[in-house]
């Protein structure tokens, strides 16, 4: 039986996870869970918003105010006025904050060439080609969920 796509993303995806929170929970950051990526995969180093936030993650705003304000809680970010618009606010990574996200690239960076290694440079390579073509155009196609 030949597992499908959104199964064998799924997977991957989960195990990945898992991994990085662990390697972070080792490394000095033990209260993050999965759920602060739809926040701290798409936060830039200088500020993002939330609603920019919500539509890079699919996330609805709610969740993603839910999320940074428990980010804010742990020390990871903090809200600051927008320089562009007053009335708006940046999500802002702190200290601990720039710390985390340093070391979740490194973590995943050694994550992907631990797999290149197992399956070939360049093997991998033209797979992570293919899955970033194939995310794109998921993403054109799939309006968002309403429901």
């Amino acid at each position: 039986m030949t597992t499908d796509l959104g199964v064998l993303s799924a997977q991957l995806l989960f195990a990945l996870q898992k991994e990085l929170y662990r390697r972070l929970a080792e490394q000095g950051h033990p209260r993050l869970r999965p759920r602060h990526g739809a926040v701290l995969a798409y936060l830039d180093r200088a500020g993002t918003r939330a609603t920019d936030l919500a539509a890079q993650s699919g996330q609805h705003k709610q969740v993603i105010g839910t999320l940074v304000d428990e980010l804010e809680q742990l020390g990871y970010v903090e809200r600051r006025p927008d320089p562009q618009d007053r009335r708006a606010k940046l999500v802002v990574p702190t200290g601990p904050g720039l710390d985390l996200l340093a070391k979740s690239r490194a973590i995943l960076a050694d994550i992907e060439a631990q797999h290149a290694a197992d399956v070939g440079e360049e093997a991998y390579a033209a797979f992570k080609a293919v899955l970033v073509r194939v995310a794109a155009r998921q993403r054109v196609n799939s309006p968002p969920f309403t429901g």
